[in-house]
């Protein structure tokens, strides 16, 4: 879904998928200063929105999901995962309840497959779920805005901004009053500093929560039982993952960031070397510069130098070996 808001000054479409919003609007760096002084907003409207009605909303998620969800407040705000029967990651929801409807934001194209799986798991429980992405775009508020917020928006509070589920026809008019305008690269910037995985980047086929530090925030070990609740446990209490996210300081000389995928080795073994893990994301932070999350091998030593490609990496723990 094309965003209108790539009609503003300088904006140039982001590809891949988050094809349909705004890479930048022309100063990268300007935007990630803007967002990290609490100003301006990110346009996230080609992020998939489900929404979930009916008195047993909470209780149902509870049972599929990997976040004790049965007694959210109203307006408090979770993340969650959904899991296949042997523990590896499927989907990831942000969710926030306003007291008659759990609504959640996805990664863009995977709503249609979450809808089909909680209609397979309806069963006599009193719930509706909708694909609302057609009407609600979301809109993202960095920590520290003093930007309005529609009355009729819906408002996800988290420790790094506001997500609004906000009408997607007010989505123009919300820009013009909202701030200077940030894409998705000042964003993914933001996202990397803060060791925050995303599905499909920082996940593969065989992704596991622990691997990516989600024990906590996406996921509750005190709840009851869900799929792929056994895989969760019996690593948490008799094992470690096999891989481990790490956040890379990149060699700042070269002048191209390494792809998603990019091969990682050990530097003492050069390029030709073992493959012990791949970048998962790379950006140019406006103070940091090039840096990168990746998934490494769990038994890579926290001092040794790596190489992503041809490029030097040192790295920083995020996920204790």
């Amino acid at each position: 879904m094309k965003s209108p808001l790539l009609t503003l000054p300088g904006a140039v479409p982001a590809e891949g998928v988050d094809e349909g919003v705004a890479a930048h609007y022309g100063e990268l760096f300007r935007e990630q200063r803007a967002l990290a002084d609490g100003t301006g907003f990110v346009d996230l409207s080609h992020r998939g929105v489900v929404a979930v009605t009916g008195q047993d909303r909470l209780s149902w998620l509870h049972l599929l999901l990997t976040q004790h969800v049965s007694d959210l407040p109203v307006g408090e705000s979770t993340e969650a995962l959904i899991l296949s029967a042997n523990g590896h990651i499927e989907h990831a929801l942000y969710l926030v309840d306003d007291g008659t409807t759990v609504w959640a934001h996805v990664e863009p194209g995977t709503q249609d497959a979450l809808i089909a799986y909680l209609e397979s798991m309806k069963f006599f429980y009193q719930v509706e779920v909708a694909d609302r992405t057609a009407e609600f775009a979301v809109v993202h508020l960095p920590a520290g805005s003093i930007a309005e917020v529609p009355e009729n928006a819906v408002v996800r509070e988290t420790a790094y901004g506001r997500d609004l589920f906000l009408p997607r026809a007010e989505l123009e008019s919300y820009a013009g009053k909202a701030g200077p305008a940030a894409g998705l690269l000042a964003y993914e910037a933001m996202r990397v500093e803060h060791h925050q995985p995303r599905l499909g980047f920082e996940t593969d086929h065989r992704t596991i929560p622990h691997e990516l530090g989600w024990i906590g925030t996406a996921v509750h070990l005190q709840k009851g039982c869900y799929r792929g609740q056994e895989t969760v446990a019996r690593v948490q209490n008799l094992g470690k993952p096999p891989r481990r996210l790490v956040f890379l300081h990149l060699d700042g000389s070269e002048v191209h960031l390494p792809a998603h995928g990019t091969e990682i080795q050990l530097a003492d073994e050069g390029p030709d070397g073992r493959k012990i893990g791949f970048i998962t994301t790379s950006v140019r932070h406006h103070e940091l510069g090039p840096v990168a999350l990746a998934l490494v091998k769990r038994n890579v030593p926290v001092d040794a130098r790596l190489l992503a490609g041809e490029t030097a990496a040192a790295q920083e723990v995020v996920v204790e070996p």
